[in-house]
């Protein structure tokens, strides 16, 4: 088994040509074990969503290469991507990206019958994590009946239903209050810890960047490892 479930080498992505060039990465590398989870902090602006998009292959680096359990994503043909980021990724945004048409079930159902699941298949799965995040008794409530706690809890189903090795998530529980985050970060916690899904995390919160195994800091284009036991160079607050 690899012992990298994610790598990003020498990673490059600039916008714009001529004078309109804006470098965002520039040489940027990472590693993360299989289990591990990882936060990536920095200043508001300096590209964390953009590194986790290209590291989930929603979006491609400028150059640079990026391995998924020793796989180099970016050699896959634009249909070989799709299955593999619906088959092998979870996303949970801070913006939950709900059907608001659709129940909870439903929603939770969608990737399994994009990944071609049959059905009866996925329905059983979909409210198999469900009821995994304490949602049990809200499958059938559309998502404008829900809490914003809820709705999360629901965008985290629909990240494990296909039972993904890799979750990535950027600012999970930043439309959150402090309470419902906390409980939200206690269930990323525990999908960890109990299947060794491996997870990064792009965060201003605090809370969140000191329980994870490792703090990586993006600046300048470049990453590197914070000391969890020091002052950082910045006060890191929700958004």
């Amino acid at each position: 088994m690899a012992r990298w479930a994610l790598e990003a080498v020498d990673l490059y992505k600039a916008y714009g040509e001529g004078p309109r060039r804006v470098e965002i990465l520039k040489g940027a590398s990472l590693k993360v074990a299989v289990g591990e989870k990882v936060a990536i902090v920095g200043a508001s602006g300096v590209g964390k969503t953009t590194l986790l998009h290209i590291l989930g292959t929603l979006d491609r680096p400028t150059a640079g290469k990026v391995y998924h359990f020793g796989k180099d994503v970016f050699s896959l043909s634009e249909r070989e991507l799709s299955r593999f980021r619906n088959e092998r990724l979870g996303f949970v945004f801070q913006f939950h990206h709900l059907l608001p048409e659709f129940n909870a079930l439903e929603n939770v159902m969608l990737p399994a019958l994009i990944g071609g699941r049959p059905l009866a298949e996925a329905r059983a799965r979909a409210e198999e994590v469900l009821k995994q995040v304490g949602l049990g008794a809200r499958l059938f409530h559309r998502i404008g009946e829900l809490s914003g706690g809820e709705r999360q809890r629901v965008a985290i189903a629909r990240a494990l239903v296909m039972n993904p090795p890799v979750i990535l998530a950027d600012e999970p529980t930043g439309n959150l209050d402090v309470t419902t985050a906390r409980g939200v970060l206690d269930l990323l916690l525990h999908i960890n810890q109990t299947y060794a899904t491996t997870m990064v995390i792009v965060t201003h919160n605090l809370e969140i960047a000191v329980r994870m195994d490792r703090v990586l800091s993006l600046s300048e284009g470049q990453i590197v490892e914070l000391p969890k036991d020091q002052p950082w160079p910045w006060a890191l607050k929700e958004r």
